[in-house]
């Protein structure tokens, strides 16, 4: 097991359970580096010890520096501070930063070379997947998924070869709005939204839980991940969120894991791969779970879905577009600004918009990004 680890968006909810998984493996933190949490991150660094830290956020940093001057800390500031810590050197770097937000970190880690990122950001791969590869490569590193979904199509295809994969089944909870009408959606509020069932997350990724939106980002992240067609991708709604995920093979056989609805669980295994250690998720007691059901998600109340399904394989900026355009709809819809269902239309908008734009670059890949977001809140502040 490697026994150094980084971990970008420290104080987000991977980070915080990725700092406990580490603490009882007993890993030895490098770096930490976080948005603007000023006080989760000073507790971070006591705990931790870590030689950097970083905070995206100027001001922020400014007072963590103040805050931490009685440690040997190295305190970085701004996205430039971040990539900094992210290149550090450590044996395993975790990406947990939220939105295309982790995408220049996450190539200064893989930049730095030979190690494990441990990826948790599904930005980073929707947004660039070509580029990220092609650097992985380059640079010799190793990428072990974190998400729950994904972590479970990597320990089932450790029953087979990738030649013999029929399709990849990606299961969805459905989210909190799963039985409700399509009129019924227009009316739900952020604090309904960010009621999930099953699972304890972060804000923006709870709203594209609930949207659907969540999920059409896992499809296109399996296609990097697993070099798999996104028609080979099958999105199924699962709502008791036991079953991550499963692979079928060309004998038709069905290769699926499953466990408790607990992060530390894959968080864990990118860390301890290929041996597996005692974990803190609970075991799985089927008896007591009872029943497992299993749906096909309806595309017409979750239009989300839907478009990044169309999306997913174009090599222009289409994915880049609707994923900037989604952050910016989503923070809309958290600030109340917009409706549950205005999010789709204009994420469809953008996308017709601004789809054919070219993205084989860092430089345009970022553009794309910042121009659907432009037109985003341009369109709502008319």
């Amino acid at each position: 097991m490697k026994k150094t680890l980084t971990v970008l968006g420290s104080t987000g909810s991977i980070g915080t359970q990725t700092l406990e998984a580490a603490e009882a493996l007993g890993l030895e933190i490098t770096a930490l580096t976080a948005n603007k949490n000023v006080k989760l991150m000073e507790e971070q660094i006591r705990r931790f010890s870590p030689k950097t830290a970083a905070m995206a956020d100027e001001s922020a940093a400014s007072e963590l520096k103040v805050r931490t001057a009685d440690t040997p800390v190295r305190v970085l500031s701004g996205v430039d501070g971040v990539c900094e810590a992210a290149a550090e050197p450590a044996e395993t770097v975790e990406s947990s930063l939220v939105g295309i937000a982790g995408l220049r970190p996450t190539l200064a880690a893989i930049s730095a070379g030979h190690r494990r990122i441990a990826l948790a950001n599904k930005e980073t791969l929707v947004c660039a997947g070509g580029i990220v590869t092609r650097a992985i490569a380059e640079n010799n590193c190793e990428l072990i998924p974190v998400d729950s979904e994904h972590s479970a199509i990597f320990q089932c295809l450790m029953a087979g070869k990738g030649s013999e994969v029929r399709s990849i089944i990606l299961t969805a909870s459905g989210g909190p709005f799963l039985t409700l009408t399509k009129d019924e959606l227009y009316n739900v509020t952020p604090e309904r939204a960010l009621r999930h069932p099953n699972w304890d997350m972060g804000a923006k990724v709870t709203i594209d839980s609930a949207s659907m939106m969540n999920k059409g980002l896992e499809v296109i992240e399996a296609m990097w991940l697993f070099d798999v067609e996104p028609g080979r991708i099958r999105p199924l709604v699962h709502p008791q969120s036991i079953l991550h995920s499963a692979v079928e093979f060309m004998d038709n056989s069905v290769i699926a894991q499953l466990g408790v609805p607990d992060m530390r669980l894959p968080i864990q295994l990118a860390l301890t791969y290929p041996d597996r250690c005692p974990s803190l998720a609970d075991r799985l007691d089927l008896a007591q779970i009872a029943s497992l059901t299993f749906q096909k998600p309806d595309l017409d109340r979750f239009k989300c879905l839907k478009l990044a399904l169309d999306v997913a394989g174009r090599t222009d900026a289409a994915p880049v577009v609707m994923n900037g355009a989604n952050e910016a709809a989503v923070r809309l819809f958290l600030d109340g600004r917009i409706g549950f269902m205005d999010i789709p239309e204009l994420i469809e908008l953008a996308i017709t918009k601004l789809g054919s734009l070219p993205a084989d670059s860092l430089q345009r890949v970022l553009d794309a990004d910042a121009a659907a977001r432009e037109l985003i809140f341009s369109k709502k502040d008319r």
